[in-house]
């Protein structure tokens, strides 16, 4: 069976909503976490970041500046 371009749209559409929902999602997680805006961008956008890491970092008192040099 072969997908039709109507359905290969919709499944891309599909992963595309889901990746912008999970990069507004951690937006929000990171500016709960005291994060600048700035620095939430930048965070938000690598999914390299550890997003628990980055959030338990500054819960400890670690402060903004360390933490994004730590995780970047």
């Amino acid at each position: 069976m072969s997908l039709t371009t109507a359905q290969i749209e919709s499944i891309n559409d599909a992963a595309e909503n889901e990746k912008d929902r999970v990069f507004f999602w951690r937006c929000d997680e990171l500016r709960r976490a005291g994060y600048s805006f700035r620095d939430v961008l930048l965070l938000a956008i690598s999914d390299d970041v550890d997003l628990h890491l980055a959030i338990d970092l500054p819960a400890r008192g670690c402060p903004h500046d360390t933490a994004l040099r730590i995780l970047a």
